[in-house]
């Protein structure tokens, strides 16, 4: 009876370190998330309570451990980190076969760039592993008015450098199975100039305008506020740009789509 007694604490150690384990193990965080300075952790060695220490990465990258002294985390993933310490501990005959798990309990040392047509642009950290693009811009104010809803976001994922483009309104309507956009540390996000097309001649405002999604001609029009009096729906002129640089000139229909510095010229009636 008095063995079992002993024997069942670590039991229920071995069972809570092997779930915990599992599921950090599990996450793709783990195995992306770089450790920078600022960050605060916990690192735990199994069936080793008194190792266990919380500790935060200097400005160096180092954090200092029990009996190894100073380790090196700064820019390493978690797992490598794991992995280190493990090593340091068994080649110093410290611990035999050494379990090491690290849980980053606060996030300080890794940020994201928010640029471009946003309200507050600058650099602000992670407060997660990875956060989602919406939130991301949220804190710095969101797009202003004439932002586009189109954002680029670059970074490194893999090893390997990573950019793509996500119309955020969009990003709202995702079917099922349709992959949402996280950000993670070191990443740059940009919100561009909204595209803009132009309209002229015999209109009420004639003024630049923000092309919105699947515009048409008419609605560019009413943009403008339609003809004036002299002019008309009937006779307008659209000047395109081509890939080359050449300027096409055509007589739209009031259906085509109007494209980002197009320009919309309404011609006087002829009546």
């Amino acid at each position: 009876m008095k063995q079992n007694f002993f024997k069942f604490p670590v039991l229920i150690s071995t069972v809570i370190f092997l779930i915990l384990s599992s599921l950090v193990a599990s996450a793709d965080d783990k195995v992306d998330y770089l450790l920078g300075a600022g960050d605060s952790i916990r690192v735990n060695v199994f069936q080793n309570p008194e190792l266990s220490t919380e500790t935060r990465v200097s400005e160096s990258g180092a954090i200092t451990f029990p009996l190894i002294g100073e380790v090196n985390v700064g820019g390493k993933t978690i797992q490598d980190a794991e992995q280190k310490i493990a090593q340091a501990l068994g080649s110093g005959g410290f611990v035999q076969q050494p379990q090491v798990n690290i849980v980053l309990q606060q996030v300080r040392g890794n940020q994201v760039a928010v640029l471009g047509m946003v309200n507050k642009p600058g650099r602000y950290p992670l407060e997660t592993f990875k956060m989602h693009l919406v939130d991301a811009l949220a804190i710095a104010g969101g797009a202003l008015p004439n932002g586009s809803d189109v954002v680029v976001v670059t970074g490194v994922r893999n090893g390997k450098a990573f950019k793509k483009e996500v119309n955020i309104a969009e990003s709202f309507l995702l079917k099922e199975g349709e992959e949402e956009t996280f950000v993670m540390a070191g990443d740059q996000i940009y919100v561009h100039r909204a595209p803009v097309f132009y309209i002229y001649g015999e209109v009420q405002h004639p003024d630049s305008y923000r092309v919105e999604r699947n515009m048409t001609v008419v609605q560019a029009l009413a943009k403008g506020g339609g003809p004036t009096v002299r002019g008309t729906q009937r006779n307008m002129k659209l000047y395109r740009k081509d890939e080359s640089g050449v300027i096409d000139k055509t007589s739209p229909e009031l259906g085509d789509l109007i494209q980002a510095d197009d320009v919309l010229y309404v011609e006087e009636s002829l009546f």
